[in-house]
């Protein structure tokens, strides 16, 4: 039996094994999406293929003589004909990160997206909040793309929170979706605005004479205004979309 992975599936392979056929052996009856999995692809990087050129399910039983060839998500190319794997999008993207993206975490609620983060969620616990809450998971952790029970997930390949930023916004294509500011950063609530009248109390003093306008998150009552930390955000919202051919 033979394998091929296409585009960037490529990138979660060993180098001997990218853009090229991968000869592999297997005994008994063993599921496509087992063998794909243990070549080191999450079944949620997947949203194509075919045996011998014909579109199977990840429950397809490969036999000895067959050519596999797997292709990740599409965004440009039309293959509304073919049977996808993934399940549909959903209408509003929302997201659950693990322990380990919390810059992340920041950035996508500074977005305005539903974004769900704890430093202390246990593998089970996101996955259970991924199918639960039909939330997509995002996470650098391949062993936990591929448990059974998680259908929509991303696979981040850099440490770097703000190419992990960019990198989603391209996968879910979610440029015009963005609602800047309209999410607190620390807890996911929404902001409301807030007469300055009412949180003077609350402000230091050169706050309260320098700004006029105020927002207030509706869960945690964190207030917000036009400070340094927004001008920064500005620029990384800026920096973004002309990465991705906005500008």
């Amino acid at each position: 039996m033979t394998f091929r992975f296409y585009a960037e599936l490529n990138d979660l392979l060993p180098e001997y094994h990218r853009f090229k056929d991968i000869k592999e052996g297997f005994k008994g009856r063993q599921s496509v999406k087992h063998l794909i999995e243990s070549l080191g692809i999450p079944h949620t990087e997947v949203d194509l293929i075919l045996a011998n050129s014909h579109p199977v399910d990840f429950s397809y039983i490969p036999r000895e003589h067959d050519h596999i060839s797997v292709y990740p998500v599409f965004e440009t190319f039309n293959i509304a004909n073919l049977s996808t794997l993934r399940p549909q999008p959903l209408r509003e993207p929302k997201f659950v990160l693990d322990g380990h993206l919390g810059r992340l975490a920041a950035y996508l609620r500074m977005l305005g997206f539903d974004t769900l983060y704890q430093n202390n969620y246990m593998d089970e616990e996101l996955a259970d909040i991924s199918v639960n809450k039909n939330r997509i998971l995002l996470t650098r952790d391949r062993g936990l793309l591929k448990r059974s029970k998680v259908t929509r997930g991303f696979l981040l390949k850099t440490l770097d929170p703000r190419q992990q930023l960019l990198s989603v916004v391209w996968r879910f294509d979610l440029l015009d979706r963005i609602l800047p500011f309209s999410r607190c950063i620390a807890c996911n609530g929404i902001f409301e605005a807030v007469d300055k009248l009412e949180i003077s109390d609350q402000l230091e003093s050169k706050t309260r004479k320098y700004f006029e306008k105020f927002k207030r998150c509706k869960e945690c009552g964190k207030i917000y205004w036009k400070g340094s930390h927004h001008s920064r955000m500005l620029a990384l919202i800026e920096w973004m979309m002309e990465k991705s051919g906005c500008e």
